[in-house]
């Protein structure tokens, strides 16, 4: 299995100091991050998106590219791509050039994204949430697989043999689907034959034992080769010498966080309590020691009857710079060998 690092890039005030940390200043703390990981033999690192006040992430592209310029070998991709607010053209020919820059270490997931801001920002309609994202994934699949493309649908104009460029390094160049917890997402994957990466942000990471099983049924019922159909996972985590250390040093930005977007959600108040059981062994964030952490990667992937990826999202509002770098470490040097062994 590899192992990598997700970054939504959120605003951040030390916890020791209280110092604001100025936009300027995360972007460098964020591209410090990604070389580490790079230098510690991780796999991936991606890059979120979102429009809210308290990310940095609006433009992952950008991010990528700058991160594929400091970097040797880690690859890069996004975490996720809203497809359902973008131009598919723009899309492809931005990876496409992500690609060339990073000689062929990149990775575009697509989804649709868990909050809406995009929607009215980008003049979209929310009642077209499922329709914008089927159609544009399909013609971002047609702009890999062809040069010149002839297209037509209700959200974009049509193309007529129009060729797209640049081409990218790779050929074709990786596309994952992200997604959340509805079974025609697991389905429609597989039945395209892409490879998938779950966003497990609650409950029990076992209980989407049942979705990967659909997922996979349908592609091969498409007739999908099995190595085709790659599993993925997106999780909440963090990584300290100790188990209580992770936790301590991690609950302040994730109450933070999940009490406002709790208040926005109409959802009940987050808990210590909560976080706790969510941390355990049972739960949906890996939290703890290396081995702690290593030991529970290990029992979701024979839960899900086998794991490609696991990429771990350590954004908070209230993580110290070191503290962060900590933890990517630790996930290099310790987690990932235990991992492979």
């Amino acid at each position: 299995m590899h192992l990598g690092v997700d970054s939504f890039v959120s605003s951040v005030t030390d916890p020791t100091t209280g110092h604001v940390v100025g936009a300027s200043e995360r972007m460098e703390h964020l591209l410090e991050e990604i070389v580490l990981a790079d230098r510690v033999g991780l796999y991936s690192f991606g890059i979120g998106e979102h429009h809210r006040s308290e990310y940095y992430d609006s433009a992952p592209q950008i991010i990528l590219a700058a991160a594929a310029a400091r970097t040797e070998r880690i690859r890069l991709g996004s975490a996720v791509k809203v497809l359902s607010a973008d131009d598919p053209v723009r899309v492809f020919q931005q990876f496409a050039t992500l690609d060339l820059i990073a000689k062929g270490r990149i990775d575009l997931v697509v989804g649709r994204g868990s909050f809406t801001e995009a929607f009215p920002l980008f003049g979209l309609d929310l009642a077209d949430y499922d329709s914008l994202f089927t159609e544009k994934l399909e013609l971002l699949l047609q702009l890999r697989d062809q040069v010149e493309v002839t297209w037509s649908g209700r959200h974009r104009p049509p193309l007529v043999r129009q060729s797209v460029y640049p081409r990218p390094h790779q050929d074709p160049l990786p596309i994952w689907v992200g997604v959340g917890g509805t079974p025609e997402s697991f389905a429609r994957a597989g039945l395209l034959g892409l490879p998938l990466m779950i966003a497990i942000i609650g409950g029990e990471p076992r209980q989407f034992g049942p979705l990967v099983d659909l997922y996979r049924r349908a592609g091969a019922q498409a007739g999908h080769a099995p190595e085709k159909l790659q599993v993925g996972i997106h999780v909440f985590g963090y990584v300290a010498e100790s188990t209580q250390q992770a936790a301590d040093t991690i609950y302040p930005g994730w109450n933070e966080m999940f009490t406002k977007i709790s208040a926005e959600r109409g959802f009940r108040r987050p808990t210590r309590e909560q976080f706790d059981a969510t941390s355990g062994p049972d739960g949906a964030f890996f939290m703890g020691d290396p081995q702690t952490v290593a030991d529970k990667i290990r029992r979701v992937s024979e839960q899900l009857g086998g794991v490609d990826r696991l990429s771990l999202q350590m954004t908070n509002p209230r993580l110290a710079h070191d503290d962060l770098l900590r933890g990517i470490e630790l996930l290099g040097t310790e987690v990932a060998p235990l991992v492979a062994g």
